[in-house]
């Protein structure tokens, strides 16, 4: 008979380690990944633009080399080093084809031999594929969300350059261009640029670019930028193309002028006024009307012969729109729904970790950098379709769907993954795998 007053003790077993599994992966996700790359008909299209001579001491293609790329990003590896050590990984070998994994030489000089032809090839290619992307979105109307992004680099990379860094101020860095179809969150346009070009250089390039690559069928675009876009030249390009648009105005030299106008009170209190005026700068080809928005931001003490008074300290927003129609406060609030590109840009950098893989040359830097820009792309395009899912984060995405582990197994000319049986998302990620199919 069982000594009911007996307590139950917990003990756990010494388990030792031991890095000697092997036919392993940490990312079994990527399996019907490439499955999708190859219905998108992108490795068929990589191999036809960049074409590898088969010959004897030949170890590795160009598009080999260029989808351990993508797969790295979307698994969140970065670094040449870490993205060579990635490719031993053995489901990755064998979806790249790989007897072996590629060294980190191999990387880097196929990128530089590819060049400034191999880097516009791959941005004309990709520009094509959002072309096709968007025509499958059947979007007749979208918004597009034009803006610029730093990041700094630590040694002496060719073309990186002191220029706006707002976080490493004086430290080399790259200045990339980036345009967002907002309803897709995908990535229409991106330059890869030196660190010293202005936000705006190139804007207008930047949107015929853009222009040209939309599909016939999307008849209204609205164009949004900050001020660093507040650019004549751009404003005569956008009503050119009949598009609409929402651009933040630079306050250089415009506070003082703020003081001068009439305001209109929008609130019951008075702490929201409206105002507009007629403004032309020396370069434009004629006026526009700003329309600006006042706030009082705090109030602060100050003393006046004796006697403390409360004083506001004004915060102002201004815009130059060719949407006539709407208020400064409507503008207002339209402009602060561009706060989502950010937050994608965010994904782009820390979670696809674009521009975090490098080499000393600049074109092979472009071409790493577009590779992580068609892996954000490819991130987007998979879930677009499954609300839920495109509502989540790449870090999150990847966290679910690609990083699960499984063992792979040969069998004849057939190769296998076994995931984890009690995965706790095993029929969501069953379910999304079908559908990429």
């Amino acid at each position: 008979m069982k000594d009911k007053n007996k307590n139950v003790k917990f003990q756990s077993k010494d388990i030792k380690s031991s890095f000697t599994g092997s036919r392993m992966t940490l990312y079994g996700g990527l399996a019907p990944i490439m499955k999708f790359l190859k219905k998108d008909k992108i490795v068929k299209e990589l191999n036809y633009l960049f074409p590898t001579r088969d010959y004897n001491s030949l170890k590795f293609s160009k598009v080999q080399l260029m989808m351990s790329v993508i797969m790295a990003s979307l698994s969140g590896i970065n670094r040449i080093t870490r993205i060579a050590a990635f490719t031993h990984d053995e489901l990755v070998k064998a979806l790249l084809g790989l007897k072996n994994g590629l060294n980190k030489d191999a990387i880097s000089t196929c990128f530089k031999m590819l060049g400034q032809r191999g880097a516009v090839i791959l941005h004309e290619y990709s520009l094509k594929k959002v072309r096709t992307w968007l025509t499958k979105s059947q979007l007749r109307s979208i918004t597009i969300d034009v803006d610029s992004t730093v990041f700094t680099v630590y040694g002496n990379q060719e073309g990186a350059a002191k220029g706006y860094n707002q976080v490493n101020r004086g430290a080399k860095s790259y200045h990339c261009l980036l345009g967002f179809c907002s309803q897709m969150k995908l990535i229409v346009n991106s330059w890869f640029r030196t660190g010293s070009a202005y936000t705006s250089n190139g804007i207008v390039d930047f949107t015929k670019q853009i222009a040209v690559t939309l599909p016939g069928k999307i008849s209204n675009v609205f164009y949004r930028a900050d001020s660093g876009f507040f650019n004549g030249k751009l404003f005569d390009l956008l009503e050119e193309f009949d598009w609409k648009y929402l651009i933040k105005v630079k306050f250089k030299g415009m506070k003082e002028r703020f003081k001068t106008l009439d305001w209109i009170a929008i609130d019951e209190k008075g702490e929201i006024c409206v105002s507009e005026f007629e403004y032309k700068a020396a370069s434009w080809s004629k006026s526009r009307i700003l329309k600006v928005i006042r706030t009082i931001e705090k109030w602060e003490k100050r003393e006046f012969f004796g006697q403390t008074e409360m004083i506001p300290v004004y915060q102002y927003a201004c815009y130059c729109s060719n949407l006539e129609d709407k208020s400064a406060l409507e503008l207002h609030d339209i402009y602060k729904e561009r706060s989502t590109s950010e937050t994608w840009i965010e994904q782009v950098k820390g979670h696809l970790l674009a521009g975090k893989t490098l080499t000393d040359d600049f074109h092979a830097n472009d071409i790493l950098w577009q590779l992580s820009i068609m892996a954000y792309n490819l991130s987007v395009v998979m879930r677009y379709k499954v609300k839920k899912i495109f509502r989540q984060e790449h870090a999150s995405f990847r966290n679910w769907f690609i990083n699960v582990a499984a063992r792979i197994t040969y069998s004849g000319r057939y190769t296998k993954q076994h995931l984890y049986e009690h995965y706790y998302e095993r029929e969501k990620w069953k379910k999304f795998s079908i559908q990429l199919e």
